[in-house]
C-alpha cells in the first residue's frame, strides 16, 4: 500500500511539499446529486417560480465557484491554488428524484484540483438545501466522487462504475495519458455493463 503523503515519518501530519514539482496543466470533474421529494423537483424543473428564497440554481451556481476558489480555507492541508476556472452544470433525474450536480475545475499548477471540485459539489448542494429546506426536510446529498482528473504525473484517470449516471456523465474502463491505473468502480460490476470510449 502506498503511505499517506499527508503523514511524515512519524506519523504527525502534515501539508504536503510540492515546491519542486513542475507547474502543469491540471482538470478535475466532480459529482453528485441533491435526493428530493417528487413534488420538490417539479418545482425545481419548472423554474422555482414559487420558492422563497429566488433562485435555487443560480445561487448554487455562485456557491459552488466561490467555494472552489476557497477550498484552502475549509480544508485543512489542501495548497492555496490559482483557480483558472469552474464550470458548474446541474441536471434531473425522475428515479430517484434528484438534482445532479457536476463541477469542473481547471489550474496551472504544481498539485491537483480534486479537492477542489469536490468543495464545488458540496457547496452547490448544500446551498440548493439551504434554498428548498423550508418546502422539503427530505433533502439529502449524495454520491459526491471525483469523475475525471487530468494533469500532473499520473495523467488522466476515469472513474469506472454501473450505476445510471447524470446525463452526460462518461462511463469508461480505461485511463488515458501517463501511467495506466485502474479506476475502481463504487459497486460490483455486472458482465458488458461498462463499455469503452
Amino acid at each position: 500500500m502506498t503511505p499517506l503523503s499527508h503523514l511524515d515519518g512519524r506519523g504527525h501530519v502534515r501539508m504536503v511539499d510540492v515546491s519542486t514539482k513542475p507547474e502543469t496543466a491540471r482538470e478535475a470533474v466532480a459529482r453528485g446529486r441533491v435526493t428530493m421529494a417528487p413534488a420538490t423537483l417539479r418545482i425545481l424543473r419548472a423554474g422555482g417560480a414559487r420558492l422563497p428564497k429566488g433562485n435555487v440554481l443560480t445561487t448554487a451556481h455562485l456557491a459552488a465557484v466561490q467555494a472552489a476558489k476557497r477550498t484552502a480555507e475549509w480544508i485543512p492541508l489542501a495548497h492555496p491554488l490559482r483557480v483558472e476556472a469552474v464550470e458548474v452544470e446541474f441536471g434531473f433525474t425522475s428515479r430517484p428524484p434528484a438534482l445532479t450536480i457536476k463541477c469542473s475545475v481547471r489550474t496551472t499548477g504544481r498539485t491537483g484540483v480534486e479537492m477542489e471540485a469536490l468543495t464545488a459539489v458540496a457547496a452547490a448542494g448544500l446551498t440548493v438545501i439551504d434554498m428548498l429546506k423550508a418546502i422539503d426536510k427530505t433533502l439529502a446529498i449524495t454520491d459526491v466522487a471525483v469523475w475525471e482528473k487530468r494533469g500532473g504525473r499520473s495523467g488522466e484517470w476515469l472513474r469506472l462504475s454501473t450505476r445510471p449516471q447524470p446525463a452526460g456523465a462518461k462511463v469508461s474502463s480505461r485511463v488515458g495519458r501517463g501511467p495506466r491505473r485502474a479506476a475502481e468502480s463504487t459497486r460490483p460490476r455486472a458482465a458488458g455493463s461498462a463499455r469503452k470510449r
